[in-house]
């Protein structure tokens, strides 16, 4: 199926947390999804958008695949996708990220969606990246439009939870909408929950102004709400975890759900 090397997501995210209290926020979110084979294509469908160079918006291939990365973005993400058994056969990599505005870019989290080259879904990469500077990715093979996979905590995110756990995640392969939920699991139980839900826009100039005049702030803005929340976390009592040392490898492998209840963790441990 033919896609343009840009196109635009407007939505919002969700978060929820439920141990050792109930806390939860949504704010608005704006993403970019293109193609990494055909960035210069995706550097001349607007004004408002550049590849890496300044712009109102742009992508820079330096903001992903690591400090250690030496080749295209593609051979990387081949690489990742080959930890979780996925070939994608010469098929497409797109990219849905949260763009650099202006000077600025943080991206908590980055979608590598892999297809093999008759148009299916077969792999997708979750680079998560923490306000330490530090990143780490979950891989995991997909089969048909909807996926659920989960992985072994092993990067540390926030400093009010400690790197134990799982994480589940439900994926729907992108349409119209943009659908991905997040869950940290314990002990079988949830305690944490994000998600991002979205609508797909042409990358055109009017719909680039439009973002950007109804989110002005991007991803600064995403910066400013992570660290307000955790204050407010803070204040609530919620525990710190001190920082531990990066994991040893670049990916954690995502594979079979784990099972699932209702049932809140003890906090106490």
């Amino acid at each position: 199926m033919n896609s343009p090397p840009l196109r635009l997501w407007s939505g919002q995210t969700l978060h929820k947390r439920f141990v050792p209290f109930e806390r939860g926020f949504r704010y608005q979110l704006a993403l970019i999804d293109i193609d990494i084979d055909r960035l210069a294509e995706a550097g001349r469908m607007s004004r408002l958008f550049t590849v890496n160079k300044p712009g109102v918006f742009s992508f820079h291939e330096a903001d992903h695949g690591g400090d250690q990365r030496t080749g295209s973005l593609r051979a990387w993400a081949e690489d990742i996708f080959a930890t979780a058994g996925v070939a994608l056969q010469a098929g497409r990599v797109r990219l849905v990220t949260f763009p650099r505005h202006f000077f600025y870019k943080f991206a908590p989290l980055s979608l590598w969606y892999g297809y093999g080259a008759e148009g299916d879904l077969r792999g997708i990469i979750y680079e998560v990246r923490n306000t330490f500077g530090e990143r780490h990715c979950y891989v995991a093979a997909v089969e048909g439009t909807r996926s659920v996979h989960s992985a072994d905590k092993s990067f540390y995110v926030s400093p009010f939870f400690d790197v134990s756990g799982q994480y589940r995640f439900t994926l729907r392969d992108p349409g119209e909408t943009l659908d991905v939920v997040v869950e940290n699991m314990k002990d079988g139980a949830r305690t944490h929950l994000a998600n991002i839900k979205a609508r797909k826009l042409e990358a055109t100039t009017a719909n680039l102004t439009m973002l950007a005049l109804k989110n002005p702030l991007s991803t600064i803005g995403v910066t400013f709400a992570i660290h307000w929340q955790a204050l407010l976390l803070w204040m609530r009592g919620a525990k710190y975890h001190s920082r531990p040392a990066l994991p040893g490898r670049q990916a954690t492998l995502a594979q079979e759900p784990l099972p699932f209840t209702t049932t809140r963790p003890d906090s106490s441990r």
